[in-house]
Formats: structure tokens, C-alpha cells, sequence
């Protein structure tokens, strides 16, 4: 049972990372799965955004995916925060 105090956990820490870098898994369909690198962007009442790294191709645009709290809480979405260095 999906309980709401996991929920506002992972919001929180959600919103305490916004700026950082994450690697990002996400369930794509049957036994599919998509792996890519971003940064949070942002956090809202019920979403989250990640803004993608773009290739390094000239013609590449920025691209932004968004997820539910609940894509996390259900592993639907798989997110590993990076730790940051001194370089950044």
C-alpha cells in the first residue's frame, strides 16, 4: 500500500537536489528500459522535471522528460543523484 508519507519523502528529497546532476532509468515498455543523464530542474505539487544532457551535436535541442512522485515510489523511474565535486 502506497503509504502518503513516502510520497512527501520523496518530494523532499526531490526538492532538496533540484540543481543537481542524476542519472536516470526509466521503464520504457516490456523489458525495456532508457538510461540517461540530467539535471533537476524542478519540483511541482505533483511532478518533477529533469532537463537532459544533450549530445554534442550543434543541432541537438534541450530536452525536458517530467514524472509523478509515484513513478519513483513504484521503481517505474530509477533516479541516482551524482555527487557533486569541486569542479562543478
Amino acid at each position: 500500500m502506497i503509504i502518503q508519507k513516502d510520497l512527501i519523502k520523496i518530494k523532499s528529497d526531490l526538492a532538496d537536489n533540484v540543481g543537481h546532476k542524476v542519472k536516470l532509468t526509466a521503464k520504457k515498455g516490456r523489458k525495456q528500459y532508457v538510461t540517461r543523464e540530467g539535471v533537476i530542474e524542478n519540483t511541482y505539487p505533483s511532478i518533477f522535471t529533469i532537463k537532459l544532457d544533450t549530445p554534442e551535436d550543434l543541432l541537438a535541442t534541450e530536452r525536458r522528460v517530467s514524472y509523478s512522485y509515484a513513478d519513483v515510489l513504484t521503481k517505474t523511474v530509477e533516479l541516482i543523484i551524482c555527487e557533486q565535486t569541486d569542479e562543478d
